[in-house]
């Protein structure tokens, strides 16, 4: 170009400019009006819950004399507070103990729907991945006895479950219904990591070394299948509006796994007790003369996460059952009225 095409590139590129600029105070604008609606929502919904409460507290005095106003109100009070809770979700929350610990005041809401979505999924993809990675580096480890690549493993636990944690915090806080042990089991799973990464290399770990190996190649394999199972039930269901949409795959068993869950339960049963049976052999261990003070406390941790895991999953079960059981009464006893009006 001469400079006359490049003055008229200039003075054209200076119109968009101008665009530009305009759109920038708008978009600015904006984000001060939402900031602002954003407060006052806020604001409206704790003024809604502070009213409840008082009402709530004031039906339960008058429990006694209940009535059907008293009951309908009570109803009424139920849907209000699904209602909030909806409501909620839409705003911005304010950040857990643990996530302002680990990145201060920072907003981690994700208000876009979509953006929530692919938030989960590259969560999903984010374990699938590192599994994978693990149960490659395990086998390796298997036959190959070469302190790097050992430590290589460990440290990728490690970062693999603080990463986790951090992931699955900042999907609680934008709705994802994960919750107890299966957020502690993370928590201790990262403890237990670090403590491998700090186990100096003698006698004792060459001795734990291929049942631990073993494990890591196990466990990978049926996070694989959970997380096969899971995405699908999770896909029925959500088609069906079953399910949250910011419902996540997990290492144990929610009720709502139950469906076609029978090939699956063996396989999470069998790392259960694979887990005691290392915290039984890691006891063994502990009494050699060259055992250090990482051999109890990973015997105890093991023994943590296997008993936790399998009451856990053993008070679900039932729970599920019972849920059915309810289910397939009501379904017999709404079929009768049927069949009562038909006649």
């Amino acid at each position: 170009m001469d400079i006359e095409e490049c003055q008229k590139e200039w003075e054209d590129l200076l119109v968009d400019y101008k665009k530009l600029e305009t759109l920038n105070r708008e978009y600015v604008a904006k984000l001060d009006e939402v900031g602002e609606l954003q407060a006052s929502c806020l604001k409206e919904l704790n003024h809604q819950r502070y009213r409840l409460s008082i009402i709530t507290s004031a039906l339960k005095r008058l429990h006694q004399k209940k009535n059907e106003n008293v009951s309908s109100l009570e109803k009424e009070i139920m849907k209000r507070k699904a209602m909030l809770h909806e409501i909620e979700a839409t705003l911005p929350k304010q950040n857990s103990l643990y996530l302002k610990i680990i990145l201060g005041n920072v907003n981690v809401s994700i208000l876009n729907k979509n953006d929530k979505f692919k938030y989960k999924d590259e969560y999903e993809k984010f374990k699938l991945i590192l599994s994978a990675i693990a149960f490659v580096l395990a086998v390796a480890n298997l036959y190959i006895d070469f302190r790097p690549l050992q430590l290589i493993l460990i440290f990728l636990l490690v970062w693999y479950y603080c990463t986790l944690t951090i992931r699955e915090s900042i999907l609680k806080v934008n709705g994802s219904r994960i919750k107890g042990w299966w957020r502690l089991h993370h928590f201790i799973s990262t403890v237990v990591s670090g403590i491998l990464l700090i186990w100096p290399q003698n006698e004792p770990w060459d001795e734990f070394r291929h049942t631990f190996m073993w494990f890591i190649a196990y466990i990978s394999v049926v996070q694989y299948m959970q997380f096969r199972y899971q995405s699908g039930v999770l896909y029925r269901l959500k088609a069906l509006g079953a399910r949250h949409n910011m419902d996540i795959t997990i290492e144990g068993f929610h009720s709502w796994m139950w469906r076609g869950l029978s090939y699956l339960l063996p396989f999470l049963f069998g790392g259960y007790m694979f887990q005691l049976y290392i915290a039984y052999t890691l006891y063994h261990i502990s009494y050699h003369p060259e055992a250090t003070w990482q051999v109890p406390a990973l015997s105890m941790s093991f023994f943590l996460l296997g008993i936790g895991n399998t009451v856990t999953t053993l008070l679900v079960i039932p729970q599920k059952l019972n849920e059915q059981d309810q289910k397939w009464r009501q379904n017999k006893v709404d079929l009768n009225k049927v069949e009562a009006k038909s006649e």
